[in-house]
């Protein structure tokens, strides 16, 4: 299946979109103020140690403190007591492994790895005298022979002095000796040069900054089947032709600088793409629809037939509008880079193996993904639950904030509510001030609801309080916003 990726690019941010199939699959925003730092290493200090959690806060130099795990420390020999490992005051080299997320901060490794287009390299792994350097093949990489073979093949061509440990990812398949030769060396440099700045900084202290946006594209992204890059910066056209030929020079001749008169990401109606994936609902072909909810610890995903009546019993229209929800689902996931725990609650199905094959076609279609993910099998409860790697902000993170009128609850109060909530304050504060009247200043739904359908109740109030209460609309309030003023 081929791709195309289109990247856009302007002083304030980066924008990635990938095509397949004449569709966008993938989304991809970096702001330049606003830089995720995943993958970035870090001479840091730790602030403090939290033995009943086994982890520790740690300086980076950053305004919200970050945070270590025992399991990420690479310790195994203390029987899992952090206070054994670190102290406060202690310096660290650490890597980004998660950027903030909400309320929390960057989540962070002591097991540092630099990755390169087709090798993954751990400096940092010392092993006994004449043990072999361990090389990790990736999953993706599935035949047995394959995955032995390149093993194999990566052994004659490591230095026997080799220090640290290799992961081979799947773009190294088919590349050269040569390629891959270059590829651990420049992996072996970046390493001396981060190792060298550790001695000459002081804690804390930015050592090594990760790829920005467009060049992680070129590493991690594009591949075989990538047809096309089109890039709409003449100046970054050039940057990236030369960052591809010194590390990728398979990919320099798919580069190509758009210069058409329409904006790049209007020739595949992106930006509608992107506003669709910041809604709750996502309407399928046949009639059906997805609500996706998102909140801090999970997504949930609910599949509906909603119009669709076009196959022969409930049984077949429940399938098929669950097979094409399958595919939908996995879409959305990599257009709006959703993370952490997901549960997806299909629409019940009454034979296993319409089951089976809705749970077959969704791991299908995440088989595309460049995220790892896990699948489980439907629970008891007729939902899926799985899990999709969170590295950095979704797209509704990084474009949107909460509604200033809901708080982010993603609904408000109606006006009788409200309506309702000022009649019962103002007998509080008559209990309390005794004022000689009451003056409401609120929206002008409100202030209308009052004029009309509770005009009774406002007027027997009145005269439970024997006070005048006057009425005041303020198109600047919002529907929930109102002052009581006492006169």
């Amino acid at each position: 299946m081929t791709q195309e990726i289109l990247i856009n690019i302007t002083p304030q941010e980066t924008r990635v979109a990938l095509i397949e199939q004449n569709a966008v699959q993938e989304l991809h925003i970096e702001r330049t103020r606003q830089r995720g730092i995943v993958g970035n290493i870090y001479l840091a200090k730790v602030a403090r140690v939290l033995p009943g959690m086994q982890s520790a806060f740690i300086d980076i130099g950053l305004e919200r403190a970050a945070f270590i795990h025992f399991n990420d420390l690479g310790e195994q020999q203390t029987g899992g007591q952090i206070e054994k490992v670190l102290f406060e005051g202690q310096t660290l080299l650490v890597q980004v492994l998660k950027d903030p997320l909400g309320t929390k901060g960057a989540r962070l490794t002591r097991q540092i790895s630099i990755a390169g287009r087709n090798l993954v390299y751990l400096p940092q792994i010392h092993r006994p005298l004449g043990q072999e350097i361990h090389i990790g093949i990736s999953q993706k990489i599935e035949n047995p022979e394959e995955r032995e073979a390149l093993k194999n093949r990566l052994k004659g061509l490591i230095p026997a002095d080799e220090s640290g440990d290799i992961i081979v990812r799947t773009s190294a398949e088919h590349v050269s000796d040569e390629t891959l030769i270059s590829d651990l060396k420049y992996l072996r440099a970046t390493w001396q040069q981060i190792a060298q700045r550790a001695k000459e900084k002081a804690a804390p202290a930015l050592l090594h900054q990760d790829l920005n946006l467009a060049e992680r594209v070129l590493r991690d992204m594009a591949g075989p089947e990538t047809s096309q890059i089109r890039i709409d910066s003449a100046e970054n056209f050039e940057r990236l032709t030369q960052f591809a030929q010194t590390f990728m020079p398979q990919l320099s001749s798919k580069l190509t600088l758009y210069r058409g008169e329409r904006a790049l990401f209007d020739l595949f109606d992106i930006d509608s793409e992107i506003n669709k994936a910041l809604g709750r609902r996502v309407d399928l072909k046949s009639g059906g629809y997805l609500m996706i909810d998102q909140t801090e610890s999970m997504t949930t995903i609910d599949v509906n037939t909603g119009s669709f009546v076009g196959a022969r019993n409930l049984d077949d229209t429940v399938f098929k509008t669950n097979l094409e929800a399958a595919q939908a689902i996995a879409r959305q996931l990599r257009l709006r880079n959703l993370g952490g725990i997901i549960i997806i609650d299909f629409i019940d199905m009454t034979q296993s193996d319409h089951q089976e094959a809705v749970l077959g076609e969704l791991k299908k279609n995440l088989a595309h993904d460049h995220v790892r993910t896990n699948v489980n099998d439907f629970s008891s409860l007729g939902l899926i639950e799985m899990t999709r790697k969170r590295t950095r902000e979704s797209l509704s993170h990084i474009l949107c904030e909460p509604c200033s009128s809901c708080n982010g609850k993603g609904e408000t109060k109606t006006p009788q509510t409200i309506c309702y909530e000022i009649l019962r304050e103002i007998v509080r504060e008559h209990r309390q001030f005794n004022p000689k009247e009451f003056r409401i200043v609120a929206s002008p739904d409100v202030i209308d609801l009052f004029l009309e359908e509770e005009n009774q109740f406002l007027a027997m109030l009145g005269d439970f309080i024997q006070k005048p209460i006057r009425l005041q609309a303020e198109a600047g309030f919002r529907q929930e916003q109102y002052d009581i003023v006492l006169n």
